[in-house]
């Protein structure tokens, strides 16, 4: 597989390594990013192609990932747009926000599209991504895309684009919660007397072991849960604060926010 990249920031980068030498040669990668040592760290790393402007290799790959900032990707569209005439990659966008109808109208109409919603977990090979394939890809464009977004972890295909402003919401920001959660978690162990490293160990294996259980459990979550709460005990007691306080109703308000702020996003970079 022929594969190409506009962007070579951290999440390309990430995608870069889990493909080289696996999915493609280092030599079957080429990367376009204006940024020369950027550019210059991955050539080195992992033998790849490169250009600091947009260029015909692109269109000649098989799947063409778009890993641009949102703000960037209208005007990356503009300068690739004329060169598709020469080739016809997959398009994979990873750009936050962007819809695959507005992409594909900035391209002329180019329907050859993927959007994906990746997490920052894929920077050690334990990301999941939601994607969604507009009607014109092929089954094998979409085995080609999901090669490519499974070399740093799960996949997870939708039917409906609007489903992937809840992805961004639960799993695109969700790292997000969790580091806030241990950061509480850190800072109240430090308030009960333990010092600032027995905290952040203490979190940060409790959260690595307890996704683990999960993930590898028959069981819900919610009996696993339950499993830990001893009625009148330690974790009864929190457990109780927590839901005196409204935390769960905060968390899943706080998760829809940031699916109405994907669609509003949306709707705000794709105006012409």
């Amino acid at each position: 597989m022929k594969i190409a990249f506009i962007g070579g920031g951290n999440m390309a980068a990430a995608l870069i390594a889990g493909l080289a030498g696996k999915v493609a040669e280092g030599a079957d990668i080429h990367v376009v990013d204006p940024n020369g040592e950027a550019l210059g760290r991955l050539q080195a790393e992992f033998g790849v192609t490169g250009a600091d402007v947009i260029d015909a290799d692109v269109v000649i790959a098989d799947v063409l990932v778009l890993a641009v900032k949102p703000q960037q990707l209208r005007a990356v569209a503009a300068g690739l747009a004329p060169l598709l005439a020469r080739g016809a990659p997959l398009i994979v966008s990873i750009a936050a926000g962007i819809r695959a109808a507005d992409l594909a109208r900035w391209l002329g109409g180019y329907g050859a599209i993927v959007r994906c919603m990746p997490n920052t977990p894929a920077l050690i090979g334990q990301g999941i991504t939601g994607m969604v394939a507009l009607a014109g890809v092929t089954q094998a464009q979409k085995d080609a895309a999901d090669a490519v977004l499974a070399a740093v972890g799960k996949t997870v295909w939708l039917e409906d684009e609007a489903l992937i402003d809840p992805v961004t919401a639960v799993s695109g920001s969700g790292p997000a919660y969790v580091f806030y959660f241990i950061e509480a978690m850190q800072q109240a162990a430090e308030e009960l007397g333990l010092t600032a490293a027995q905290g952040r160990e203490l979190a940060i294996a409790t959260f690595t072991g307890a996704a683990q259980l999960a993930a590898q459990s028959q069981e819900t979550v919610a009996v696993l849960r339950e499993r830990v709460t001893s009625k009148g005990g330690t974790t009864h007691a929190a457990l109780a604060s927590m839901q005196e306080a409204g935390v769960r109703e905060a968390i899943v308000a706080a998760v829809k926010a940031a699916a109405a702020r994907g669609r509003e996003l949306g709707e705000e970079l794709g105006k012409d």
